[in-house]
Order: C-alpha cells, then sequence, then structure tokens
C-alpha cells in the first residue's frame, strides 16, 4: 500500500470477523491510506505518525489509553453506527480526539427489527414452526395463534429517529401508540402517526400490551426497565428490546417471566452478547439465540451506508478532500 497524500486510516482488519467488509475498502481507498492492526502492531514506529483516523467496525479496535497515546496525529475515531457506549469518550476528548458516528444509517432496518419481533412474539412463530416440523405433528393447539396485534396498544419508549419509524410502521397494522421520550415530539408529527404523548413512563407501561425500548444506553437509561416497570405493566403485556441489553434488568427480567409478572419478552440485545448458557434468559426451553439482528442487517444491508455515513462525517472533520417455551403456562422469552 502506498501512503501519498493521503491520511492515514486505522481499521481492525480487511474482511474476516470483526474486519469491515471488502465491499468497502474501494470507497475507503479514495480517501484514506487503509492501515490494519496487524500492520501498524508490525511496524508501530513508522505506522503511527501515519494514522490520522480510526474506522471502527463491530467495535473494534479497542479504543483504549495505550492506543490513543501511540497515535500522535489522530484527530476523529468514526464509529460505524449509531451507539458509543463501548467507548470512554472522556478519555478519547482529554487526547483532543473528535467522535463520529452514524446515527441514520441503521434507522429503518432497526425500526423493522423491532416490528418483526413484535409480530413474531405476538403469533408465536417460532413455537408454531418448531410444532410443524415436529414427528407425529396432527393439529395445532388454538393457544397457539398468539395475541392479536391490530387494534392493541404500543408503547414506544425513545422516540427519535428509530422510535419514530416504528410507530409509523405500527400504524399500518392499526396499532393505538403511546409514546415517552426526553422531549415532547411536534403535534403534526404525532398526528402523523396518531401517536399519544405519555410525559411519564409509568402512564405508558401501565396501558401498553407492547413495550418497545428504543433509548440509547447513557448513564441514566441503565437498567431503565427494572423490577418496579416491570409489575407496572399488563400480565399480558410484552417486552421488546432493541436499543441495549443493559437498558434492561435482566434478573428482573428472568423473575418477571418465571411468576408471570408479564406474558413474554422478544429480545434483540442482551448483556452479555451472547448470553451464558447457564439459568438466565438463555436457560428458558425453546429459547432462540441468534445474532444480534440489527447489527447483522447494518452488514449484509447498510454496510455501504454506514461508510458513506462515517466517510461523510470524516469529511465534515477535514480529513477527506473529496425463546418461546411453548408451554402456555410457562414464560416465553425470545432471544434474537
Amino acid at each position: 500500500m502506498g501512503g501519498g497524500e493521503l491520511p492515514g486510516l486505522l481499521v481492525n482488519e480487511i474482511g474476516g470477523i470483526h474486519g469491515i467488509l471488502h465491499g468497502h475498502v474501494a470507497l475507503l481507498k479514495k480517501h484514506f491510506y487503509l492501515i490494519t492492526m496487524k500492520e501498524f502492531l508490525e511496524n508501530r514506529k513508522h505506522m503511527a505518525k501515519k494514522v490520522q483516523a480510526i474506522y471502527l467496525w463491530w467495535h473494534k479496535p479497542i479504543i483504549d489509553q495505550e492506543l490513543l497515546q501511540s497515535l500522535p496525529n489522530l484527530k476523529v475515531i468514526a464509529n460505524s453506527g449509531v451507539g458509543m457506549d463501548h467507548l470512554d469518550l472522556k478519555l478519547v476528548a482529554s487526547f483532543g480526539v473528535k467522535m463520529a458516528n452514524a446515527p441514520y444509517a441503521v434507522s429503518s432496518s432497526t425500526a423493522d427489527t423491532g416490528m418483526a419481533l413484535l409480530l413474531a412474539s405476538a403469533r408465536r412463530l417460532v413455537e408454531g414452526y418448531h410444532v410443524a416440523i415436529s414427528p407425529g405433528m396432527e393439529y395445532c393447539e388454538a393457544d397457539l395463534l398468539g395475541v392479536e396485534v391490530t387494534g392493541a396498544t404500543l408503547g414506544i419508549i425513545g422516540m427519535g429517529s428509530i422510535g419514530y419509524k416504528i410507530a409509523l410502521r405500527a400504524k399500518a397494522f392499526e396499532m393505538n401508540i403511546l409514546y415517552h421520550n426526553r422531549t415532547r415530539r411536534k403535534e403534526q408529527e404525532e398526528q402523523a402517526v396518531g401517536a399519544t404523548y405519555c410525559k411519564k413512563i409509568d402512564t405508558l407501561l401501565q396501558q401498553a400490551d407492547f413495550v418497545m425500548v428504543v433509548v440509547s444506553l447513557t448513564p441514566q437509561t441503565h437498567k431503565l426497565i427494572g423490577k418496579r416497570e416491570m409489575e407496572l405493566m399488563k400480565p399480558t403485556a410484552t417486552l421488546i428490546n432493541i436499543s441495549r441489553g443493559a437498558v434492561v434488568d435482566q434478573e428482573a427480567l428472568v423473575t418477571a417471566l418465571q411468576t408471570g409478572v408479564i406474558r413474554a419478552a422478544a429480545l434483540d440485545v442482551t448483556y452479555p452478547e451472547p448470553l451464558p448458557r447457564l439459568p438466565s434468559l438463555a436457560y428458558f426451553s425453546e429459547t432462540m439465540p441468534e445474532p444480534h439482528q440489527v447489527q447483522e442487517a447494518s452488514l449484509q444491508q447498510t454496510g455501504g451506508d454506514l461508510s458513506e455515513a462515517a466517510h461523510h462525517r470524516l469529511w465534515r472533520r477535514g480529513l477527506c478532500k473529496s425463546a418461546m417455551n411453548t408451554n402456555r403456562m410457562q414464560p416465553r422469552c425470545w432471544v434474537c
């Protein structure tokens, strides 16, 4: 790789499990001299001065004090996604380094995932699939039909870009929509999706048939949904988490499912990921552990958008020149 006049961009690797996609390389090479972590570590003295930016993919490379201290010309770190809770932002800022993310690149795919989890948990699709392929299956119990979505009340906690896209999708299913947010949406935006603002989160929890959590993980939202909040929910309600695993108190969720405090849970995120195979959320029989679906969608569907968005942020910084249980008496939890 010849450097030329292009600023150096440090990436974890190209391809592989934690590497940027091969399809992103051509775009990035138009504006940067790509340096992998392997190349950097093999020739740290020479490469350190070249690196002016870092592109994070799947939270890699790890940003710590040792790495930051070794990069005297680092100006910006671009995160290929929305959430930055995996980063020590104060540490990054202390080195005079700017942060950039791609806040809208995965909004639609995240909203799609949220609605997919809502529909699948309501209609018990995974359980139905296992029944359908089981040996000797002759009929399906009526209980497996699940619960109605049309006319049900959806409570959205966090009405940002993703939350609003979920409301748009829920409107098409003729759902009643409640939302709780730090700031209220404009009246015309509420009317467009038929959403009602709940100033207090408790009001939403008490009324919703489906509660979908769509907030960023911050010190204020850590374990936002805990024992008290779940006890406010209807015993027939389903909790859907597409934000971050630590936003929900998972021990409280296990207890709530075991004791029938709520009907079910559908989770795109957990803490940790993946869940340990011990008595926990993954312990419920017929649990469906899969990769973080929104991250997977980011890779397969919107990877190009993420690269474009991260590149745009870098340009602005001046670096670019141009689980469910089939027994109806037991709780159901989906872990996707």
